[in-house]
Order: C-alpha cells, then structure tokens, then sequence
C-alpha cells in the first residue's frame, strides 16, 4: 500500500473525533456537514481553527470574514434549545474563535503565537512576564541588544537628568529628536519583520531566528519609546 493509502486508512479508523457525534458522519472540524449538528471544541493551533496554513502572510480581510461567519453560527443563543453539552461546545467554540482570531489579526500576537507553536517562547518580551515583575515589585528583565547599548546608556542618563528637574528647551529638543528616531526605526523593523514572515512562509525554517532578534529589538525600541514619551508628557 502507497503512503498515501496508509494515510487515509488511518484517517478512517480513527476514534470518533472524526466523525459526527450525531449522525456518525464524516464531520468538518465546527459543524457536521451532513446533520449540521456542532461538533466538540477539540484542541487545535489557532492556525487550523481557520482551517489556515501556518503562515504569517494572511489575508486580513478574509479572517475579519470568518471570524463573523463563525461568530454567528457558534453563538450561544443559537444553541438555547440544544441539548446541555452542544450548548457547552458552543460556548467553547466560541472562546476558541475568539482567542484565535485576537491572536492572528495582531502581526506580532501572530508571530510570537507561530514561533511558540515552533517552541519557542518569547518570555522575556511576554506580558506575564511583565506582570510578575510587577507583583514581585522588580524591574522586569530585558535583554539589550548589543548595538543598542552605548545608545541606551546615553538616553537613559538623559532621561534621568529629565526626571530629577524640569526638562528644558535643549533637553526637551533631545527627546523629540530621540522620540522621532525610535519612531521612524520601530516602522523599519516591522518592515524587517515582513520580510523574515516572506522566508517563513517559502520554507525557510531558519527564518525562526531571525524573527526573534527583530522582536527582541523592537521590544527593547518600545520600551525606550514609552519612556521618553512619559517624560516629555
């Protein structure tokens, strides 16, 4: 037998996950496509609740347009004569939907999501870790990139003078500059980004590497952005 014929045989004597629990009909992964009956919220990549590739070029407006079609079928209030557990499915249904599409209309929630789906996590740049930080009462820990550190120094002493006085003309002259600078270079490394997703998405799987230096840079640019703007006010 071909591979491909040992493929499909085991895709056909799997458990009933593949098939309607109603009907006993080979299902499609949110509805039955012969009953119509909602199917159990299986776990699954956010990737495959669209029944997308893992890739980081998406066309935006096509998953603005299922995330609604799916909104709308799944809803809670579609199921309130349903039996217990399809209301329950429905309800998880839907928080899937939800989190998938929050995480993949964000370029960078959808970049940072495939790269943990490869294993790696960004934990240094993560939300959590920013509110453990915080709990702890730390300063949270950020990884300089080398080519930033004379730079940073210099900003940070600067910034420093700003907050122990009132920040002057010539101080104040400094930080616009500097605020337009980071500006400007956060908008290259999106542009960056874009072309590392190009790789990725042409099979390049050593593009993963690439991307985690544009986000750690650009978390880093962030950080330094945030603080001269809360400075300047």
């Amino acid at each position: 037998m071909s591979e491909t014929g040992t493929q499909l045989k085991v895709l056909q004597t799997r458990p009933n996950q593949h098939k309607c629990w109603s009907c006993g009909d080979m299902r499609a992964e949110h509805f039955c496509g012969e009953c119509g009956h909602v199917q159990p919220a299986l776990p699954t990549d956010f990737f495959s609740f669209f029944g997308l590739p893992r890739r980081l070029e998406l066309d935006e407006a096509k998953l603005e347009d299922a995330f609604y079609t799916l909104s709308r079928k799944l809803h809670p209030d579609m199921y309130s004569q349903a039996s217990q557990r399809e209301q329950l499915w429905s309800l998880e249904k839907t928080s899937q939907l939800n989190d998938a599409y929050r995480t993949l209309r964000d370029e960078i929630a959808r970049t940072e999501y495939l790269l943990s789906l490869e294993g790696i996590q960004m934990e240094e740049q993560s939300k959590v870790a920013t509110e453990q930080a915080r709990a702890l009462g730390v300063e949270k820990k950020q990884t300089v990139p080398p080519e930033f550190l004379e730079e940073a120094f210099e900003l940070n002493m600067l910034l420093e003078e700003a907050r122990m006085g009132e920040v002057d003309d010539d101080v104040r002259e400094q930080l616009d500059a500097t605020e337009n600078s980071l500006t400007a270079r956060l908008k290259g490394l999106r542009d960056e980004l874009h072309k590392v997703w190009q790789r990725w998405d042409a099979g390049d799987v050593s593009a993963t590497g690439a991307m985690v230096d544009v986000l750690n840079r650009r978390s880093y640019l962030r950080n330094l952005l945030r603080d001269v703007q809360e400075v300047l006010g």
